[in-house]
């Protein structure tokens, strides 16, 4: 029998955080479950940092008003204004910070090369550029790029099968 290999399913996140990035590490396949429903005032597009102030939210600003069903990927950013704000927010708060200059370059990138109108996209982006950075080296896919069928637990499954997990 062929050893399977590992596959993690999980929804995109606007910087993961630590956890989420271990899992990344920690799997031969990471799926990006997007074509699930959007949530609201969820992680999908917003997160927090650590300012002087305490703390604060990075949002991105979606177009859902009547959208209720509208999936993650079909998302769509709203102010394309958004990353010049978050990037100036964090070189406010973090030019003064251990290691700041080590990456500022390649966060500044980051943040000026993401034009992508849909939130999905957007994500994936910081979550290949992040994965980089730490080294992580993990196959991602969306999980649009496989067959699968069945509701809730059953179409994990079919994804896990599809994938050859």
């Amino acid at each position: 029998m062929t050893p399977s290999k590992t596959v993690a399913i999980v929804q995109s996140c606007y910087i993961p955080w630590k956890g989420y990035f271990d899992l990344v590490n920690l799997v031969d396949e990471f799926i990006l479950y997007d074509d699930r429903q959007y949530t609201r005032r969820d992680w999908r597009n917003r997160n927090r940092i650590k300012t002087r102030q305490g703390s604060r939210w990075l949002t991105i600003p979606v177009a859902v008003k009547g959208r209720y069903e509208q999936r993650i990927d079909e998302t769509r950013i709203d102010d394309p204004g958004w990353a010049e704000r978050h990037w100036k927010t964090f070189l406010h708060n973090y030019a003064e910070a251990p290691f700041f200059d080590d990456y500022r370059d390649a966060v500044e990138a980051l943040y000026r090369s993401v034009d992508n109108p849909l939130l999905s996209v957007v994500n994936r982006t910081f979550l290949e550029a992040i994965a980089a950075i730490l080294g992580i080296e993990t196959e991602l896919s969306w999980s649009t790029d496989y067959q699968a069928e069945g509701t809730r637990t059953e179409r994990l499954v079919s994804l896990c099968r599809a994938a050859g997990a």
